[in-house]
């Protein structure tokens, strides 16, 4: 099995992530990490999971402001790395961060509530 959709989508993370901290400038864009890229065998579709701080709000204009700077991403990926083909870009938005801060959350209040009980 070829390591080249891992490469390429590590590469892809690095640039799409710079993409958004320098290149992007709307406002409606909020704090957003890269967690993973996905892509496929054949090297044409990159799914781009990103996590969103924020209330539910933030997260859907986030997600349009994504939605919305695809084709330029992926123009400028295009550029930026040397491919026959700039891979279609999906963005999807990964809440795992949020679900790992709640679970952390109610870890401490069972161990607080077992400390109390002693």
């Amino acid at each position: 099995m070829s390591h080249r959709p891992g490469r390429l989508a590590e590469a892809l993370k690095k640039e799409i992530s710079d993409l958004l901290m320098h290149d992007i400038k709307d406002p409606r864009l909020g704090f957003v990490t890269i967690t993973t890229v996905e892509v496929s065998l054949d090297l044409r579709l990159a799914r781009v999971y990103a996590s969103v701080l924020g209330d539910a709000d933030q997260q859907k204009a986030t997600a349009e402001v994504l939605n919305k700077v695809t084709g330029y991403i992926r123009s400028e990926i295009g550029k930026r790395i040397r491919l026959k083909y700039a891979p279609e870009i999906v963005f999807k938005l990964d809440n795992s961060i949020e679900r790992g801060a709640r679970i952390i959350k109610l870890m401490e209040e069972v161990n607080s509530g077992g400390e109390a009980g002693q």
